[in-house]
C-alpha cells in the first residue's frame, strides 16, 4: 500500500521504532484510531529501568485521552506540595501546595509513580489492542525510506515494512540519525537513582512531597511510592571526569565525594541505597525540524531534555496525544500529518528544554547566586506559582494541535521565568 492510497477507509501501517512510555503511548493513541503499529524493541523482555518520576496535570490529562488514566492513577501516590530545601542550611527556599486549588486550577492533580507502574499501565492496554503487535528483541539497525513506505532492518537481519515510522527511540536515536544526524549535547551532569524501603528513610524526612535538597554544583531529591512503602532517592552533580552518555552501576564512594558541603541533614540520605544505578546525562539543542516525508521522532528522540522539570515522560505523552490528533486531522496522510504535529510541538517543547538547562542553574546555584535563588520565591502565595506554570501544566488534548502554524492561539517560545516551576525530578 502507498503512502498515497491511505485514508480513514483504508488506514496506514506505522512501525514505532522503541518501546518506552513514549513508544507505548504513541502505539495506543494511533492503534485507538485504526492504525496498524508493529512496535520494534530492542530489549529482549517488556520494562523499564530507573525508579520514580512525576507526573504534573498535563500528564494525566495525556494519560486520559490514551484511556489509561485511572489505571496510573491507582498506583501513584498524590502529593502534598513541592518543597525546594537550601541543602547548605536546611532552611526552606520554596513550598507549593498541589492540593485542592491546585487540582481545580490545572483540572489534574500532580502525582509521583514508579516508572514501571507507568509503562505497565500503558503495557497493559497496549496488550488488549487487536491493531498493534509488538516485537521484543528487535533492535533497529538502519532504515529506508521511499516513496513507497518504510523499512526498518534490525541487527538479527529482519525486515519489518509499514506506511510510515515514528522513533520512538531515545537519546541515541536510530531514526533520528537517519532524519538529522546530530550529535547528543553530553551536560557533564551525572544522576544517581535509588529505591530505599520506606522504613530505612529517616523519619524527619519521610514527607509526602517531591523535596529537591538544592547545593552548591549538585541536589538531591526523595519523594514516596507506591503508596509509601517505598522512597525514591536522586542525586545529581556536575561531574569531574569528561563523561559519555549512559547509564551503569554506581559507586557510592563517587556520591560521598561531591556532596562533602552539604548540611548532614539531607546528607545521611546518601547511605540509604544498598545500590545505585549511574545515569550520564545528555540533551541536544531544540531543532525546527525533526519529520521527513513518512518519517518523525516523538519524545527523547524528538527533544532529549535534562531532569530539572521533571517533564521527559510528560513531553512524550503530549506528543504521542498530538500525533494521534494530528493524523486524524490530515484524514490518514501520514506526511502531511508528520508536519502538523511537528509544527504543534516544535516550540513547546523547545521552551521546556531551555526552561529545564535555566532551572537546573538555580538548583546548582553557589555563593551569591544562591542568595538570589533563595530569594526569588519569598512572600509568594500559591496563586502566583500557579500563574508561573500555567503554560506548562494547562496543557490540554483539545487544543493540542493550537500550537501549529495558523492557529488560533499560537504561543511564544520565550523561557518561563526563573522561578516558574519547583518540580524536583
Amino acid at each position: 500500500m502507498s503512502i498515497a492510497s491511505t485514508s480513514a477507509n483504508n488506514p496506514p501501517s506505522v512501525l514505532l521504532v522503541g518501546g518506552g512510555i513514549g513508544g507505548m503511548a504513541a502505539a495506543l493513541a494511533l492503534a485507538r484510531i485504526g492504525v496498524a503499529v508493529d512496535l520494534l524493541e530492542q530489549s529482549a523482555t517488556i520494562g523499564e529501568i530507573g525508579a520514580g518520576l512525576q507526573l504534573g496535570p498535563n500528564a494525566f490529562a495525556a494519560l486520559d485521552a490514551l484511556g489509561v488514566g485511572e489505571a496510573v492513577r491507582r498506583g501513584s501516590v498524590f502529593t502534598d506540595r513541592l518543597v525546594m530545601m537550601d541543602a547548605v542550611d536546611c532552611g526552606e527556599v520554596a513550598s507549593v501546595p498541589v492540593g485542592e486549588a491546585f487540582r481545580a486550577r490545572f483540572r489534574n492533580p500532580y502525582a509521583v509513580s514508579h516508572r514501571a507502574d507507568l509503562h505497565g499501565a500503558i503495557h497493559e492496554a497496549v496488550k488488549q489492542h487487536p491493531l498493534i503487535r509488538f516485537h521484543t528483541s528487535a533492535q533497529v539497525a538502519h532504515v529506508d525510506m521511499g516513496a513507497q513506505g518504510v523499512t526498518a532492518v534490525t541487527q538479527d537481519g529482519r525486515r519489518f515494512k509499514a506506511d510510515a515510522i515514528v522513533g520512538c527511540d531515545g537519546v541515541k536515536s536510530v531514526v533520528r540519525a537517519r532524519l538529522i544526524g546530530d550529535a547528543p549535547r553530553v551536560s557533564g551532569h551525572v544522576v544517581y537513582r535509588a529505591v530505599v524501603p520506606a522504613a530505612d528513610m529517616p523519619a524527619d524526612l519521610r514527607w509526602n512531597a517531591p523535596v529537591v535538597w538544592a547545593g552548591p554544583d549538585c541536589h538531591l531529591v526523595h519523594y514516596p511510592l507506591r503508596h509509601g512503602e517505598q522512597y525514591n532517592l536522586v542525586v545529581t552533580f556536575h561531574s569531574r571526569e569528561r563523561e559519555e552518555w549512559g547509564v551503569s552501576d554506581g559507586s557510592k564512594e563517587e556520591v560521598l565525594s561531591y556532596f562533602e558541603g552539604v548540611h548532614a541533614r539531607p546528607r545521611q540520605l546518601l547511605d540509604r541505597p544498598t545500590s545505585w544505578r549511574r545515569w550520564s546525562t545528555a540533551d541536544r539543542d531544540p531543532v525546527a525540524r525533526w519529520s521527513e516525508g513518512p518519517a518523525t521522532l516523538l519524545g527523547d528522540a524528538a527533544h532529549p531534555m535534562m531532569q530539572y522539570l521533571a517533564q521527559g515522560a510528560c513531553m512524550a505523552l503530549e506528543d504521542a496525544v498530538t500525533l494521534g490528533e494530528a493524523v486524524k486531522a490530515c484524514g490518514f496522510d501520514m506526511p502531511a500529518a508528520f508536519k502538523l504535529y511537528e509544527a504543534a510541538r516544535v516550540a513547546r517543547t523547545a521552551r521546556v528544554v531551555l526552561s529545564v538547562r535555566e532551572m537546573g542553574r538555580l538548583y546548582h546555584a553557589k555563593g551569591v547566586e544562591r542568595l538570589v535563588r533563595n530569594s526569588l520565591w519569598v512572600g509568594r502565595p500559591p496563586e502566583r506559582f500557579y500563574d508561573a506554570v500555567e503554560w506548562l501544566y494547562a496543557w490540554r488534548p483539545e487544543h493540542c494541535l493550537e500550537d501549529a502554524p495558523g492557529a488560533l492561539r499560537p504561543r511564544g517560545v520565550a523561557m518561563a521565568e526563573p522561578a516558574a516551576a519547583l518540580s524536583p525530578h
